[in-house]
């Protein structure tokens, strides 16, 4: 490249900086970011997720080998971190919060009573999560042992993302839960949204590209398979056509639910307890318990 070539594509550096940061293009974009108040930071959460895991499972992830005599003081320690890296992202998350909504209320203190509850409910989040291995170990005949589902399956990654994404969003912080939805969603193709509540002994076999929407709530001991979705059937607006936000829309499966490859539930129905939903049927209305809903019934129906 030559000294003109050079000077040429500074100066068009400079006509494309003029351009983005030309008000009538930054405005649509940008978020204001106080030296105190920044933006969530995904490295710093990925790292509480990590050591997150280590202290639900302690043996299966982390670098450091562990003796039983000696775990206390290292999940003291580990917890230690995890309650001070996460106070203060969830602070960053009210700040976000705060910002969009102008109701700032003490984001500190907000961010340290958030990361406190999380810690204090992790003996429930493990117990529902050994629930959940159990249900993979169980419903998988290809599993050789319940740990290699903890250490291997995508629904068990993406189990541990949303036991806690879940807590944090019950507890109304902002932001963080989504994020750390999205972590396992990246990663898995498994997309929960951290609002659905899910009970216990749950398993998605396989698992790409699953969708299970913010008001579902699933009962104990159902199973899903790839390519399921667990929508809305429409979206209700308001006077100035905005979308209306968190009407229960979604569906709600009873405990024993199996629904198969592709299937679509759609709406704020009801599938009963111990119904099978068939592969890439297409569900719309209130299934019966007990029932084996197939393509060629869905069609007739």
């Amino acid at each position: 490249m030559s000294l003109n070539d050079d000077f040429l594509a500074m100066r068009r550096l400079g006509e494309v900086s003029k351009l983005l940061c030309h008000p009538s293009s930054l405005d649509k974009v940008w978020q204001e970011t106080m030296a105190d108040a920044p933006m969530p930071a995904l490295p710093v959460l990925e790292e509480i997720m990590a050591r997150l895991r280590v202290a639900l499972f302690p043996g299966f992830f982390g670098r450091a080998k562990v003796w039983r005599e000696s775990i206390e003081y290292h999940v003291s320690a580990n917890l230690d971190s995890i309650y001070r890296l996460l106070s203060e992202q969830i602070r960053r998350g009210y700040c976000f919060a705060c910002k969009e909504q102008d109701l700032c209320r003490d984001c500190e203190a907000r961010g340290k009573e958030g990361a406190i509850r999380l810690i204090d409910a992790l003996p429930r989040i493990r117990d529902l999560l050994v629930t959940d291995t159990q249900a993979a170990y169980e419903g998988d005949p290809a599993a050789t042992s319940a740990g290699e589902t903890v250490f291997c399956y995508p629904s068990m990654w993406t189990m541990i993302h949303h036991r806690i994404a879940h807590e944090l969003y019950k507890i109304k912080v902002p932001l963080i839960p989504r994020i750390i939805s999205e972590m396992a969603h990246s990663s898995t193709g498994i997309d929960i949204h951290p609002g659905a509540q899910i009970g216990e002994y749950f398993f998605i076999d396989h698992g790409t590209g699953v969708v299970i929407g913010e008001t579902c709530i699933i009962g104990k001991h159902c199973r899903l398979y790839q390519g399921v979705t667990l929508g809305a059937l429409s979206f209700p607006k308001n006077a100035d056509g905005t979308l209306v936000k968190g009407n229960l829309r979604h569906p709600i499966l009873e405990d024993n639910v199996t629904v198969y490859a592709g299937a679509t539930i759609l709406g704020r129905i009801t599938v009963g307890e111990g119904a099978v939903i068939g592969g890439n049927v297409w569900v719309t209305s209130d299934v019966p318990p007990h029932t084996t809903l197939t393509q060629e019934k869905a069609h007739r129906a």
